[in-house]
């Protein structure tokens, strides 16, 4: 190739810290790519952080086995809130090492990518840490069609040839693009980084377009390309990796991290037209859907949309991770694209971040959208063994026309949070089955659990039957007591013949077998969050069998250092809340204690009679029903904002207002929860929620001894006057 000249390659030296301990590896990072906010170590050896796109940074190196990372935040109150490492099913827990309340640490098995961050903060401006440990590379090959680009900073983009094979050294980085254009027998390999900032439009879409030098990876009507270990930065408001008409590609340890500050048209990969295409081992952070399979995309103008595109075929992606900070984690379809897929299958996977919101179809883990004349056969699509962390919905299906059908949901594990949003199937929908979709420890049965509409002469989709292995757990005791951290309490599994059994507290420490105890070593929870003298920790079990079969169950165990007694109400007491209303354009929750109430009233639950009012704000007043003395979460969802208070003390507060986008009215819906440990009967309750762009009143949710999570029931009361 042109430009660059084949050269011995030098790795950096393995660095040892200790007898047994694992040798790490890692690449310096050029001036123009470092960033100073973490600074990270491994082993107590400082590796160097690149700075990625928007907010996001990443450290990238090698190891032969565990090692002990240490990150510290420039802002001593950074992790003030809490710590989130993800994929959740590894069980990771953070620690601050006393006396360094901006430093976290943990200790990482093996080789992951890992996303690290606070606690549901991952939408576009969020500041994020990506971290890459793999193990060491494969040494360079040889031949007369092998080019090797050295270490350092190369500013012009790859071309290769027909039967060319491009190793990247570790610390190679390219200012440029891959280009894949009429190409084929190609391999990238090696453990190299290319950045792409170019010149698109940041007000609008240009990123489609299929040309050299404007995308990171660009394949166009290619064959047969392997790339191996390659790193995609991507900068600019376009498409991050985009095949057209290509097939047989290979992809193997990708990671890709794009932002942009109009957080929009960066999806992660792209197919038009053509298929037949492994992505084994990818880490995917995008500002858009982060897998998208369209037959064409030509432009925007009428003759553009309703051309009809090609057929994807034969997809397979697993063992991966998937973060997005808007729209879908897959994307089949567009309104009036005309194109036929079949054979896409996502397995084995993690949903790190899923987008919230929605663009004309509310997002989800899948959003399939053929409306205004959309039409082509879609089926033998499989969605199966994945893991959701954070999550908006799972399935938004739409089909005018022929048609969608073989649509499989199986081994679907939401590991914490409920659904957001609805899920939908509306329109020529057929055989779309529900096999083990839980949440936490509930399995979906029903319409009403998903919870799902089925609407448009849709079929109603199949719910199978439980499985033979089935993860589930209970703890002892019943948690109608307190307890308190270092406490020891007892988990049993349900039985299963046969059976292995993964325990993972949410402390960072695992066991084995159907029965164990445990001690929970603070009050300060899994995600380093606990407030109020209680913390929740995220327990997982995993349930495996010799045959292969495998189940996942999840639950929060709250661990009291301090619990809060009921208050004592003074005279008769009525059902329902209080509610005031005030009158105000704010973009935050105001300080109610300042203003004087347009309206009031009384409600059974959370919702109230503004009379018209196009902005206002909400407060509720009263007392809620403990039913038994433990440790109890309350989740709480909201568009414009809200904030819930329990005996005065603040347990959730949702984020700030985030817009939908393509023209959809109202506010995404945004999400925060909290833990306290509180004693049986009355406690005084205060409910604030905005109404700025969206109508309603917040949801509000709990879990708590013998409860699973669901909608709080009309357990409310108020002082009667």
């Amino acid at each position: 190739m042109p430009g660059f000249r084949a050269l011995p390659v030098v790795f950096f030296a393995l660095c040892p810290v200790a007898r047994g301990a694992a040798q790490i590896q890692a690449a310096p990072v050029p001036a123009e790519m470092s960033n100073g906010f973490f600074a990270v170590t491994v082993n107590n050896q400082r590796v160097d952080v690149a700075h990625a796109a928007s907010n996001y940074e990443f450290v990238s190196f090698d190891t032969t086995g565990p090692v002990e990372i240490s990150i510290t935040a420039a802002d001593p109150n950074f992790w003030d809130r809490g710590v989130d490492i993800e994929p959740w099913r590894l069980g990771l827990r953070a620690t601050h090492p006393k006396g360094e309340p901006q430093t976290i640490r943990f200790r990482l098995p093996g080789p992951a990518k890992l996303s690290i961050s606070r606690p549901g903060d991952f939408l576009n401006d969020a500041r994020m840490l990506f971290l890459f440990a793999g193990p060491p590379p494969p040494p360079p090959p040889s031949g007369p069609n092998v080019t090797v680009v050295p270490a350092g900073v190369h500013r012009e983009s790859l071309n290769p040839k027909s039967g060319d094979t491009i190793y990247l050294e570790p610390g190679a980085y390219i200012f440029g693009s891959l280009n894949l254009w009429q190409v084929e027998n190609v391999k990238v390999l090696g453990r190299g980084t290319i950045v792409y900032d170019g010149p698109q439009d940041p007000n609008s879409d240009t990123g489609w377009m299929q040309k050299p030098d404007w995308h990171c990876i660009v394949g166009y009507q290619a064959r047969n390309v392997e790339i191996d270990g390659l790193t995609c930065i991507v900068r600019s408001r376009t498409w991050s990796i985009q095949m057209k008409d290509s097939t047989g590609f290979r992809y193997d340890d990708l990671r890709v991290i794009g932002g942009n500050p109009s957080n929009a048209n960066q999806d992660g990969m792209d197919w038009l037209g053509g298929g037949d295409t492994v992505v084994n081992h990818a880490f995917f952070r995008a500002s858009d859907d982060d897998l998208a399979m369209l037959g064409n995309w030509d432009g925007y103008d009428e003759a553009d949309m309703v051309r009809p595109g090609a057929d994807v075929s034969n997809i397979l992606v697993e063992n991966s991770e998937f973060s997005t900070s808007i729209s879908n984690v897959v994307r089949m379809g567009w309104p009036q694209k005309i194109f036929n897929s079949r054979n896409f299958t996502l397995r084995d996977s993690d949903i790190l971040h899923a987008g919230i919101g929605a663009c004309g179809q509310t997002f989800g883990l899948l959003g399939l959208w053929g409306a205004n004349g959309a039409s082509g056969d879609h089926s033998d699509v499989t969605f199966e063994n994945l893991l959701l962390d954070n999550w908006y919905s799972l399935a938004q299906m739409e089909q005018e026309q022929p048609s969608l059908h073989g649509f499989t949901f199986r081994n679907i594990w939401a590991l914490d949070q409920p659904p957001l949003a609805e899920s939908t199937i509306t329109g020529d929908v057929s055989d779309v089955t529900f096999d083990n979709v839980k949440y936490g420890q509930t399995r979906v049965s029903s319409d009403a659990q998903m919870p799902l509409v089925v609407s448009g002469g849709a079929a109603q989709p199949a719910f199978e039957p439980a499985p033979a292995l089935v993860a589930a757990f209970s703890v002892d005791p019943k948690m109608l007591a307190v307890f308190a951290p270092d406490e020891k309490i007892t988990l049993t599994a349900q039985a299963v013949p046969g059976a292995r059994y993964t325990w993972l507290f949410g402390d960072g420490s695992t066991a084995r077998g159907r029965r164990v105890r445990h001690r929970f070593p603070d009050a300060l929870g899994t995600d380093l969050d606990g407030r109020n003298g209680a913390g929740r920790f995220r327990v997982l079990l995993h349930v495996t069998d010799k045959a292969g079969h495998q189940d996942w169950a999840a639950q929060g165990i709250v661990a009291v250092e301090q619990s809060h007694d009921a208050v004592k109400a003074a005279g008769a007491t009525s059902q329902g809340l209080t509610w005031k209303v005030y009158s105000g354009a704010w973009t935050a929750l105001p300080e109610f204690a300042t203003l004087q109430p347009a309206l009031t009233g009384q409600s059974p639950n959370l919702a109230a009679n503004a009379q018209g009012f196009a902005h206002y704000a909400t407060a509720w007043d009263g007392f809620i029903e403990i039913p038994a003395d433990g440790g109890y979460t309350f989740h709480l969802i909201d568009r414009d904002g809200a904030r819930l208070a329990i005996d005065g003390m603040e347990i959730a507060r949702t984020g700030p207002p985030f817009a939908q986008v393509c023209g959809s009215p109202v506010n995404a819906l945004r999400y925060d929860r909290g833990s306290l440990g509180l004693r049986a009967g009355l406690h005084a309750i205060h409910v604030e929620a905005l109404n700025t762009a969206s109508e309603g009143a917040p949801r509000l949710l709990w879990e708590g001894p013998g409860l699973p999570v669901a909608d709080v029931p009309a357990a409310f009361s108020h002082q009667s006057q």
